[in-house]
């Protein structure tokens, strides 16, 4: 397994890319870096209701972008059909099909998550680490071309 140590421990990932895009520039080969993110915390931004016509609407919207896939098939593979016969039924049936299993599917959960979210995983601070035979070179690459990042952050 490879050694690696911590170059800087900074507040957030936009630091710590700042930090190894400046290696970069200075010629430190980056192959050697990583970033670690910390303190993981989940986030669930809760969106909007769910309802059976908001959930058929979406089950929709996935339907003729289904549709549009196989009308380009047809449109493809049979160019006599023209535009509007290759994508006319497919989007039109796609849509019906889709949003009609949208409303079953909502329907189903019987109301145990009436909501739309987005999770995303976030750290709470980031470590940029170098394999251990590089880390002077990163230092000295850090101190040579003022890569430090623009708030608190913490070299080794």
């Amino acid at each position: 397994m490879t050694d690696y140590r911590m170059l800087a421990e900074v507040d957030d990932y936009k630091q710590a890319q700042f930090l190894v895009d400046g290696l970069s520039d200075a010629g430190f080969p980056v192959e050697h870096t990583r970033i670690i993110g910390t303190e993981l915390e989940t986030v669930e931004d809760v969106r909007g209701r769910k309802t059976i016509a908001s959930s058929a609407g979406q089950g929709a919207l996935s339907g003729v972008w289904f549709g549009v896939f196989i009308g380009l098939m047809f449109f493809i593979l049979a160019p006599g059909l023209g535009f509007l016969g290759a994508f006319g039924w497919p989007v039109l049936f796609g849509a019906i099909f889709g949003a009609i299993w949208g409303a079953i599917a909502h329907w189903a959960t019987r109301g145990q998550r009436d909501f739309a979210s987005i999770r995303a995983l976030r750290a709470q601070r980031y470590e940029v680490q170098v394999r251990a035979e590089f880390l002077d070179q990163a230092n000295k690459a850090v101190t040579e071309h003022g890569l430090r990042p623009r708030s608190q952050t913490t070299l080794y």
